[in-house]
C-alpha cells in the first residue's frame, strides 16, 4: 500500500476534526455532558416554580365529596313560615325585569303591556310565572311557594290594570281522626 498522504494536492488538514489537542478534547467531553444537565435542570426549575395546585388538591375531602355527591338533594323548609306578600315577592324576585322591562317583560304598571297578558287570565299567568317563558326562568321550586309566586302574579296583573283576587292559601288536610 502506498501512503499518499504527501501527494500534491492532499491537505492532511481535511482530515482532522475541530479538537485540535487534548485541552480541547477535554472542554469539548466537558462540555457535551454539563451544559445538557443544566439545560434541563434550568426547565425542571421553570415548569416547577409556578406555584400551582393540582385540582382538588387545595382541599381534597371538599372536593372529593363534590365529585361524589348525590344528583338530587332533599331541603327542608319551615312549612309554616309566615307567607310573604305578593309586593315581598315582586321586591325579591321579579322587580330586575319587570321594573325596566328587560328581554319583553312587561313591565311593572304598563297597562297597554298587561292587558293582553290579563285577557288570557290567572291561570295562565301563574303557570307562566311557576314554568317560565321567554327569557323568564321556571320560578317554581325555588325560593318562593308556589302560593307565593301566585301573590306576585296577582299583585303584578292588578298593577297593570287586572281585577283578579288576592289567592287564599288552602287550609292543610286534617289529620285522620283514630
Amino acid at each position: 500500500m502506498s501512503n499518499n498522504s504527501n501527494a500534491p494536492g492532499h491537505d492532511d488538514e481535511a482530515h482532522t476534526g475541530p479538537i485540535k489537542n487534548p485541552k480541547q478534547l477535554l472542554l469539548a467531553v466537558f462540555y457535551s455532558f454539563v451544559v445538557p444537565i443544566f439545560v434541563i435542570i434550568g426547565l425542571v426549575y421553570y415548569v416547577t416554580s409556578a406555584n400551582k395546585p393540582l385540582a382538588g388538591s387545595v382541599n381534597l375531602e371538599q372536593s372529593v365529596l363534590a365529585r361524589i355527591q348525590k344528583v338530587g338533594a332533599v331541603e327542608i323548609r319551615d312549612a309554616n313560615r309566615e307567607m310573604k306578600s305578593g309586593e315581598q315577592v315582586f321586591k325579591a324576585q321579579c322587580t330586575t325585569c319587570h321594573t325596566a322591562g328587560v328581554a319583553g317583560a312587561p313591565k311593572f304598571g304598563d297597562t297597554a303591556a298587561w292587558a293582553p297578558r290579563i285577557k288570557t287570565g290567572f291561570e295562565a299567568l301563574w303557570n307562566s310565572a311557576l314554568k317560565g317563558k321567554g327569557a323568564m326562568g321556571a320560578q317554581a321550586g325555588g325560593d318562593f311557594d308556589d302560593f307565593e309566586i301566585a301573590r306576585a302574579v296577582v299583585y303584578m296583573a292588578n298593577a297593570g290594570g287586572a281585577k283578579f283576587p288576592e289567592p287564599v292559601k288552602a287550609a292543610p288536610a286534617e289529620a285522620a281522626k283514630p
